[in-house]
């Protein structure tokens, strides 16, 4: 017998020994690999599940004739949507009730202030800001009216004022002054620059 067959020699090995010996010898070699490839899986779980615990929900949104995908909450209204999410900031918030009209934007070309309606609602429908009605190299008759007439002094209402009598002026008002100032009484105008915005709307609807 030969010491490797001598199973009193320190380095004889029996089969069960040396079966023993290859798994510790692939798990040291496997482990930090299967290690790895778990710890990627539980980090891809706890994103997904982090994802779905944020409370956030998927939308697209049309604005301004552009496809905005984005990730919400549902309560989120549209105009802190339009402002916190897709970064249009020319949407203002002023009373966040209704009742001022600076965050009037166009929903299918009708006026809607876009503080009292939620975002989600509006997937599949046109929304256009004041960032898309016109630009300063290219502007809408009624913001070069604006412009011309002064209708502005802090302008912080005046993106809805705009906004606004775009869409009034497609509406069935009467002619006069008087109904110019009935069908923009939504938008205030803490400046008080009233006279100003009729001049304003009146002559685009005299061109128009």
């Amino acid at each position: 017998m030969d010491d490797a067959t001598d199973p009193k020699n320190s380095t004889y090995l029996d089969r069960r020994s040396f079966i023993s010996r290859l798994s510790l010898t692939g798990a040291a070699i496997v482990t930090p690999i299967g290690m790895a490839a778990t710890g990627n899986a539980v980090a891809q779980t706890n994103s997904a599940e982090a994802a779905q615990s944020d409370g956030l929900v998927p939308i697209t949104l049309t604005i301004n004739e552009k496809a905005v995908p984005l990730r919400i909450d549902p309560r989120a209204s549209l105009l802190d949507t339009l402002r916190e999410s897709a970064f249009l900031t020319g949407t203002k918030k002023g009373c966040d009730h209704g009742q001022c009209g600076a965050c009037t934007v166009h929903v299918d070309g009708r006026r809607v202030n876009s503080c009292l309606t939620p975002a989600l609602l509006h997937q599949g429908h046109k929304i256009t800001t004041i960032e898309g009605l016109g630009e300063p190299e290219n502007l809408h008759p009624m913001q070069k009216a604006f412009l011309e007439h002064d209708g502005y002094q802090c302008g912080y209402c005046t993106s809805g004022q705009i906004m606004s009598a775009v869409a009034m002026i497609k509406e069935p008002w009467g002619s006069e002054d008087h109904d110019v100032k009935e069908a923009m009484s939504g938008n205030i105008c803490r400046c008080g620059a009233y006279p100003n915005i009729v001049a304003a709307i009146q002559q685009v609807r005299r061109l128009s």
